[in-house]
């Protein structure tokens, strides 16, 4: 199972913990170091949608001036920016069967512990 995220994320590290906690196996991939590929937005999308995959809450969304902000209307201009900004994904994003946004753990104990 594959991890999204970014270490110094306060979510991030509760779903971490939790995962390590309940002792199932996963792999880390810290997007601001490693990027995230055009493919892998467009599977997520796939699944959850693309505005689900924006993080308008956090700083670097905030910090966008609000030109930017109001021009992304398409999946497309999301995405040149979240490749851009890997921290405008929503984290962490969890590759498993339902894919997980976030950290939830009712969710990740329903899906994740079996």
């Amino acid at each position: 199972m594959l991890v999204y995220g970014i270490p110094n994320c306060n979510t991030v590290k509760k779903a971490l913990d939790w995962l390590k906690a309940n002792q199932i196996e996963f792999e880390f991939h810290d997007y601001k170091k490693k990027g995230i590929s055009k493919a892998k937005l467009e599977a997520w999308a796939a699944e959850l949608g693309w505005e689900a995959l924006l993080n308008k809450k956090g700083t670097t969304w905030r910090m966008l001036p609000q030109d930017v902000q109001a021009g992304i209307t398409s999946k497309e201009r999301a995405f040149e920016l979240m490749i851009e900004k890997p921290s405008l994904i929503k984290r962490p994003v969890v590759e498993s069967k339902p894919l997980l946004l976030g950290f939830d753990e009712q969710l990740y104990a329903k899906n994740l512990n079996k």
